[in-house]
């Protein structure tokens, strides 16, 4: 896999990254600050409409901070999985031009998106001193279950980024694959409001285990834990190991397809 080689190249996945922030922002009005409104005007959303209107559960938890601290994993995953997987087609000049490690691209997407996930965790601290929540002994797991969140993202982003290079109908279906997904995930609603005998299927969606994972980490309330992150972490293993084969396998194309 020449994963050492990443390494070598690690000053240029810090200049990629940085780049990736300054452009992001750049021109904007508000600029940083839409790392922060974005997951939070989404939590405002499913509160009206998911916590006050529909009355869907929330494990005894305040429904804004059960939303919010499901829309922090979920958008670091959707942010990082949209941005990388179009990373090798957006960067074409230079991969055509310039020999470096391809996976490059995809990781340097997925590290850019921790910038936001951190500044909008801070807004989360506050709203749970606020509602008088204090994190259990589980945050000193809250890394491991963020570690997830950025493999999962990494590990989908290898395969429809080497696809996006070969079929460019790639980018049209990642919006409507992350809505669909969002909806698939525990964020709106608890794990345990799907019935126990699909449980298992459930499960095979990776981020199911790691919004679990990270809400019982933070409030020390979540159901189904244990079950859904095992399958969680399987899943995420066999993507990331075949998204590395299939990534190598077409990256020698990369600079004559792209």
């Amino acid at each position: 896999m020449r994963l050492g080689e990443l390494w070598e190249y690690h000053e240029l996945i810090y200049f990629l990254v940085w780049r990736d922030l300054k452009v992001r922002y750049k021109q904007t009005a508000l600029g940083v600050a839409w790392a922060i409104l974005q997951p939070f005007l989404t939590m405002v959303v499913f509160t009206i409409f998911f916590g006050n209107l529909a009355k869907v559960p929330s494990d005894g938890i305040p429904y804004p901070i059960f939303s919010f601290a499901g829309l922090l994993p979920w958008q670091l995953f959707a942010n990082a999985l949209t941005n990388s997987s179009n990373s090798l087609v957006n960067n074409s000049n230079l991969i055509t031009k310039v020999y470096f490690p391809r996976l490059i691209m995809p990781l340097s997407s997925v590290v850019g998106g921790l910038v936001d996930f951190f500044l909008a965790f801070l807004v989360l601290i506050g709203m749970m001193f606020y509602y008088g929540i204090t994190p259990t002994y589980g945050v000193l797991m809250l890394p491991l279950f963020i570690l997830l969140a950025i493999a999962t993202s990494f590990a989908v982003s290898l395969w429809l980024s080497a696809l996006n290079v070969q079929y460019r109908d790639v980018r049209y279906t990642i919006p409507f694959l992350t809505q669909f997904w969002l909806f698939i995930t525990p964020i709106a609603y608890p794990s345990s409001l799907v019935p126990e005998k699909w449980h298992f299927i459930y499960g095979l969606n990776p981020m199911a285990g790691v919004v679990e994972g990270f809400r019982w980490a933070l409030l020390g309330k979540s159901s189904e834990t244990g079950p859904l992150l095992i399958i969680s972490v399987i899943i995420v293993i066999l993507l990331l190991v075949g998204g590395l084969i299939y990534f190598r396998h077409m990256e020698k194309t990369f600079a004559d397809v792209v």
